[in-house]
C-alpha cells in the first residue's frame, strides 16, 4: 500500500482546520509567512504562520531585545 502524499496547494493550506491551533496557524510546510485568518467573523485580515522558523525567531527577538536592553541600561 502506497502512503498518501500531501501535495496541497499553498493557497488552500490555510483553509485546512488541522493546521489551526485556536487562533494560531502552525504549518511548517506552508511557504507563506502570513496567511488569511481562518475565522473572519471579527473582520478580514491575516495572521502569522507560527510554524516558520523566521516567525519564531522574530517573536523571540521582540521579547528578548527589551529585556536585554533593560538589563544593560
Amino acid at each position: 500500500m502506497i502512503p498518501k502524499q500531501e501535495n496541497e496547494n499553498p493557497e488552500m493550506m490555510s483553509k485546512n482546520p488541522k493546521y489551526w491551533k485556536g487562533p494560531f496557524y502552525f504549518n511548517p510546510k506552508d511557504p507563506n509567512l502570513t496567511v488569511p485568518k481562518f475565522d473572519t467573523s471579527m473582520g478580514w485580515g491575516s495572521t502569522l504562520n507560527f510554524g516558520k522558523i523566521q516567525i519564531q525567531i522574530a517573536i523571540i527577538a521582540i521579547i528578548l531585545i527589551p529585556i536585554i536592553y533593560k538589563m544593560l541600561f
